[in-house]
């Protein structure tokens, strides 16, 4: 991959691409399929990823006529590596096993090691003989959504697509690596005015949090809405709060302690709840919730901001589903992704029907929406949330800080590039823009 490198760093043609021999093997961050009962008995937090991702060669697949070689610059670390590493609520082997059987392209995804990274910043490397609209050499990040266009539920929205998957967590071949294989409708430009780390952490909690709130596959959230955010400055908080507050809406933050909250002022949110400032205990044990402690925090919604919240944000789960029922105003909507809180949700349904709330699902994104939620940061409306970077050898510490809550916004991680700061193109933006701006994050 050095040649590959070295052509990057020089913006050769796609010539000159063209004439580098794709490499038999790369380096990549994998969970091992002999692994997965390595945690058996323990207790969620107690599972580390650490022990589990693995740095290894890998063999380079073959390419599909609508896919392309990416030479990843930079990747994230999002919940799904996590769950992946620590194989909850199940090993994703059986994802790789399902895709091994549609087809024979598909097969290559059935191996006993997973690849795993669901986002990526890098530069186009080969494309396969059915790819119109790229060339190697083009500058590209990589959104999760992987699904097969034959499928004519598809054609309405992606996400509904019997066989939609999201890309290194339900397919092989992912972002933490050298190297990635994906479809070329993954592809969308790199916003130039970012590092190659700020680029790479954007596509998969950007798409998502547009979809949920943006979209009218999501709330479809208007002028003036008050929007609750649980986790405001979280992978997915961070960029709700940018999408609630440029479209007109009152963001309430939710966070947990007061260094988050100043972190959320700086990004331009007022109204910020403290929740281990009021301690609230929505659970009075395992199996009981505290009606008490949800209309606390509704009042505590209505002193900051005179009203209840027309959308809650939710995607912790288990633990705050019941306050969010309660807490949305007459008619509101929760809109939820995720539960990383836990899957089984429990609410008094005489809240949601009595006064006409609705409970609306969201998934990443489709392609449609994914492009215009990179298009918003490409045109510098939506700054990446970047906290930190961990190089590709300490991929397993990264992802152990996302499974215990030790970061703000997206922990980056730098795979091709050797260091932090490179691949802005465009510094005409990022100076209009601003640096503080756009390193908030890094900057807490």
């Amino acid at each position: 991959m050095k040649d590959f490198l070295a052509a990057i760093e020089s913006q050769a043609t796609p010539q000159d691409f063209e004439s580098i021999e794709i490499p038999d093997s790369y380096r990549a961050i994998v969970v091992r399929e002999s692994d997965v009962a390595m945690f058996d008995s323990m207790a969620s937090n107690a599972k580390d990823p650490r022990k589990s991702l693995h740095l290894q060669e890998v063999a380079t697949p073959e390419l599909a006529p609508d896919e392309a070689y990416i030479g990843v610059m930079a990747s994230a670390i999002n919940f799904n590596t996590v769950w992946t590493s620590i194989f909850e609520p199940l090993p994703t082997f059986g994802f790789l096993k399902r895709l091994g059987k549609e087809s024979k392209w598909g097969a290559r995804h059935d191996l006993d090691y997973h690849i795993v990274g669901s986002d990526a910043s890098g530069v186009v490397l080969r494309v396969g003989s059915a790819v119109r609209n790229w060339k190697p050499g083009d500058r590209v990040v990589i959104h999760c959504n992987y699904v097969d266009d034959q499928d004519p539920s598809s054609h309405d929205d992606s996400m509904l697509a019997t066989n939609q998957r999201i890309w290194g967590f339900e397919s092989n071949f992912g972002g933490l690596a050298e190297m990635a294989l994906v479809k070329a409708n993954q592809l969308m430009p790199k916003p130039e005015h970012l590092t190659w780390e700020e680029a790479a952490c954007n596509a998969l909690c950007n798409s998502t949090s547009y979809r949920m709130l943006v979209s009218h596959n999501g709330a479809a959230m208007k002028q003036g809405d008050i929007v609750l955010i649980w986790g405001a400055t979280g992978g997915l908080g961070g960029y709700a709060v940018q999408y609630v507050l440029n479209g007109g809406g009152i963001p309430v933050g939710v966070v947990s302690s007061h260094d988050k909250a100043k972190l959320l002022n700086a990004l331009g949110c007022e109204y910020v709840i403290d929740r281990n400032e009021a301690q609230y205990k929505f659970w009075k044990d395992e199996n009981t919730q505290d009606e008490s402690e949800w209309r606390r925090l509704g009042k505590d919604i209505r002193s900051l901001v005179g009203e209840d919240p027309d959308i809650v944000f939710e995607h912790p789960g288990r633990q705050t589903m019941g306050a969010s029922v309660f807490a949305a105003k007459r008619g509101g909507t929760v809109i939820t992704c995720a539960a990383t809180s836990g899957y089984m949700i429990e609410y008094d349904n005489r809240h949601l029907w009595m006064k006409l709330k609705s409970i609306k699902s969201s998934h990443f994104a489709n392609y449609k929406e994914a492009w215009e939620a990179n298009r918003l940061i490409g045109r510098g409306a939506i700054q990446p949330i970047l906290s930190a970077v961990f190089p590709l050898e300490k991929t397993g510490e990264a992802a152990y800080q996302v499974h215990h809550n030790l970061h703000e916004g997206k922990i980056g991680v730098l795979c091709l590039a050797p260091r932090e700061g490179l691949g802005i193109l465009d510094t005409n933006l990022r100076n209009k823009i601003g640096e503080d701006k756009i390193t908030t994050f890094r900057r807490q």
